[in-house]
């Protein structure tokens, strides 16, 4: 098994074997899998990406900040909308960095060294296909066993908030923050060097 991405290396894992079927115009995914800064930061350097949004999604408008979010008790999880063109980029693809490089799936409501149900692994699909894509894809890896553990990836309903202005393109205004350099510089390490032809 190929080591995570903490030690800047993309685990190894299969194309998804069936995709959503609308490719007309932008879409939007929209992942959960920690803190939303490394998250944010892989996906912004993703070919067809077209923006990337850190935010809150699963809980109310009124908890969706982070003060509240932090208590653990809202029913958020820190999310990132993503907006990209699927002429060039696919929502399977994006599962398939999300899996592989911007969080492991396998670590139940955590991630690294961030703890609680706001950290945890999550899918928002927008649209029947997107959640059909995505229990596929889940069913898909999880038969191969492409992780050591086994996913805990939920698929979920809900709202997107998004997050306070601080919190957005954290990694490109904080490269030297010492929770960007120790958790999540290797992801973006581990993305270009698993995913060279999808890199910007």
């Amino acid at each position: 098994m190929i080591a995570p991405a903490s030690a800047e290396r993309a685990v190894a894992i299969p194309r998804a074997a069936m995709d959503v079927t609308d490719t007309k115009g932008a879409q939007t995914a929209i992942l959960a899998g920690g803190c939303f800064w490394g998250v944010e930061a892989v996906f912004e350097q993703v070919k067809g990406v077209k923006s990337v949004t850190s935010g809150y999604a699963g809980g109310t408008s009124q908890t969706a900040n982070y003060r509240a979010v932090s208590s653990e008790r809202t029913g958020h999880a820190e999310a990132v909308r993503i907006v990209f063109d699927p002429a060039k980029v696919s929502y399977a693809t994006l599962l398939r960095v999300f899996f592989s490089v911007a969080h492991d799936p396998t670590q139940l409501n955590r991630q690294g060294p961030d703890r609680g149900p706001s950290y945890r692994s999550a899918i928002f699909p927008i649209g029947a296909d997107q959640a059909r894509v995505a229990r596929a894809y889940i069913a898909q890896l999880g038969a191969v066993r492409a992780f050591p553990k086994p996913i805990v990836t939920k698929i979920e309903s809900g709202s997107f908030y998004r997050a306070e202005a601080y919190h957005q393109d954290f990694m490109a205004r904080n490269p030297n923050h010492p929770y960007i350099v120790r958790w999540d510089k290797p992801k973006l390490a581990a993305f270009r060097a698993g995913y060279p032809s999808l890199a910007r």
